[in-house]
């Protein structure tokens, strides 16, 4: 139930490799922890007692999958969602700079007007196969560069390293 003092909030997280900068945690302060174990704690530490609606954060090539996963397992209600609605969802509301803060702030605002609906997590062999096959392919692209490369090359000891390859 909501708390008739204080709405529920849209928090926006944007995440970077070594970053976290969350939000709509209040108003207009960006925090700005780790992507990392302590960053995640000291994020759900601030979540704890805080009446979210949603927790809105971009899919971005597999940075926010461990913090998505602590959210959930925290029963906090987060949605991933495509970073190309939230950029032209930017656009279409005069956000035309980009800087991590900004996007934070964009998509706490996406998730309030926006309210992107809730997907279910894959559950662990889904995303060890989703993983398996990524890797998969990873290793085709690197035998065609490989064998891509071999056709040019002259020097033995080139070939013979590509061969073991």
């Amino acid at each position: 139930m909501q708390d008739a003092i204080r709405p529920a909030m849209f928090v926006g997280i944007d995440v970077s490799k070594d970053r976290l900068d969350v939000a709509g945690l209040d108003s207009d302060s960006i925090l700005s922890v780790a992507n990392a174990p302590q960053g995640h704690e000291q994020l759900l530490g601030r979540l704890r007692g805080l009446v979210v609606e949603k927790i809105v954060l971009e899919a971005t090539g597999g940075y926010e999958q461990v913090l998505v996963a602590e959210l959930a397992a925290a029963g906090l209600p987060v949605v991933v969602v495509n970073p190309r609605q939230v950029r032209d969802f930017a656009r279409a509301t005069g956000h035309l700079a980009k800087t991590d803060a900004i996007d934070a702030r964009v998509l706490a605002d996406f998730g309030r007007r926006i309210r992107p609906t809730f997907r279910p997590l894959p559950d662990e062999k889904t995303r060890q196969l989703s993983e398996m096959l990524t890797r998969r392919r990873q290793l085709l692209q690197m035998r065609t560069a490989e064998n891509n490369r071999l056709a040019f090359t002259r020097s033995t000891p080139v070939r013979r390293s590509i061969e073991r390859l």
